[in-house]
């Protein structure tokens, strides 16, 4: 484990989400893989951490500056071919599943798939998360009130991710690195790809009481809920944004209310990782 200062700067090099160590074959043929890995404990997501911040403590909150990011050479999208109800209820649990093999240039930030689509890259880290304060073996699937799996596209090098600590330490870990996707992941992968740089410069913040995670974007202000049901992880990001309002204007909570309905957009940020998240934005100067 590695244990750092308040302002330092770590670089990561992540493996893909699924440990791979080079391209996916479209047709189902071998894919190395990351090995040995123990089954029980390396059955999520490839991550890399913790990394422990000396002085963060419950009740916190650790500032987390995403300064740049850098996809490699390659990535891989899947859809389809498992009996879910989610496949089933979009016409696909008994297709044979799709993978998109892509090829990425990190300079011109384009990816292109075997078929020729060609997409414009915003890489941005899937898993960017705390250690929860309940003991045990925790999966990396859902995203939780300390971070996780949030599968946020705004979340690019230029963000602060603000995330409330739980244990003494902080205990952060970052992987899941995406070339591009589009809110709400509809078809469960990104374009999922190793990143040859993760820069990442962390603060402590004894000034913010956070239940949730929150991000200052180029764009505007970001709240986040999460829950199995859509309509409640809308609603837990709608109040973490009436708190944001009122933290930073001053405003009661039920003319906040009234404002986010003129100004706050809510955004779908996926729907498959068992507990759905939703984040609710403020663009910079939409409330003067």
């Amino acid at each position: 484990m590695l244990t750092i200062d308040p302002g330092d700067t770590v670089r990561f090099r992540t493996l893909d989400a699924g440990w791979g160590l080079g391209p996916r074959d479209p047709e189902g043929g071998a894919w190395p893989k990351f090995a040995p890995r123990d089954p029980e404990r390396d059955a999520g997501h490839a991550l890399c951490g913790p990394v422990a911040i000396r002085g963060a403590e419950p009740g916190m909150a650790l500032e987390v500056r995403i300064d740049a990011l850098r996809p490699g050479p390659y990535g891989w999208t899947v859809a389809g071919g498992w009996g879910s109800d989610f496949n089933r209820r979009l016409g696909v649990a008994e297709e044979r599943g799709t993978v998109l093999s892509w090829t990425l240039d990190p300079e011109a930030l384009t990816g292109r798939d075997q078929h020729g689509h060609g997409v414009a890259l915003r890489p941005f880290m899937g898993v960017l998360g705390l250690a929860p304060a309940e003991p045990g073996l925790h999966p990396t699937a859902p995203p939780r009130a300390t971070g996780g799996n949030i599968d946020c596209k705004e979340l690019v090098a230029g963000t602060t991710l603000y995330l409330p600590v739980a244990v003494p330490g902080a205990l952060f870990s970052v992987g899941d690195g995406h070339g591009a996707q589009g809110d709400g992941e509809s078809g469960g992968t990104a374009i999922e790809c190793p990143m040859d740089l993760v820069e990442l410069t962390f603060g402590l913040r004894d000034d913010l009481r956070l239940t949730a995670p929150r991000a200052r974007t180029d764009e505007g202000w970001l709240t986040f809920g999460f829950h199995e049901d859509l309509q409640e992880a809308t609603y837990r990001a709608l109040d973490a944004m009436l708190d944001l309002l009122r933290e930073r204007h001053g405003i009661p909570r039920a003319q906040a209310l009234a404002l986010a309905s003129v100004v706050v957009d809510l955004r779908v940020t996926q729907i498959v990782n068992g507990a759905r998240g939703v984040h609710a934005v403020l663009p910079h100067g939409a409330l003067a």
